[in-house]
């Protein structure tokens, strides 16, 4: 893989894409090999509770992601990890790890990204859509609902060209009660 010495990015499929909350020098859409988009994790801190559980997004295995890609400037790489891992790694559902993405100009580079744990006693696997429409309905915590969390990662996601039939099903259901 190649990219400028010293380059640091970071891989975001989720949240991430339209909340990264940290300084970036270069924002690319991206797509991550090896791993696709999934709402595969159950939710008991964030956006959700142990009683009631959310729904949120984790990588995958298998396929391919789109997503969005953001360069950090080296003075601020150690800020941004211990950021990250603090916001993704609390209950240890993801494993960080660095990611093969192809940028939209052509780069390959080696990006930050987190994956989801299959052994991890949240990770949901893949739900059908009343399933996880159910989920996302009743997930609310701290971060705010499952809904408002979905529909702004489906419309940032539609804002960059990235069509995901799926989502769109889960979120109509979600917002339709069904499930």
């Amino acid at each position: 893989m190649t990219g400028e010495a010293g380059d640091f990015w970071v891989f975001g499929y989720g949240s991430l894409m339209w909340r990264p909350d940290f300084n970036h020098v270069e924002a690319r859409t991206a797509r991550a090999h090896g791993y696709h988009r999934a709402l595969c994790i159950y939710s008991i801190r964030f956006r959700g509770s142990p009683g009631r559980p959310g729904l949120v997004f984790g990588l995958d295995r298998g396929g391919s992601c789109r997503g969005c890609a953001y360069r950090v400037a080296t003075e601020n790489v150690d800020e941004v990890i211990a950021y990250l891992d603090d916001r993704e790694m609390l209950n240890k559902v993801y494993v960080p790890k660095y990611l093969k993405v192809r940028l939209d100009d052509g780069r390959r580079v080696s990006a930050y990204g987190f994956v989801a744990r299959r052994d991890h006693r949240q990770y949901a696997g893949k739900l059908p859509v009343a399933r996880a429409a159910e989920l996302i309905r009743q997930g609310r915590g701290p971060h705010g609902s499952g809904l408002e969390y979905v529909a702004n990662t489906v419309r940032h996601l539609d804002d960059i060209g990235i069509h995901d039939d799926f989502l769109h099903r889960v979120l109509a259901a979600a917002r339709a009660g069904r499930g």
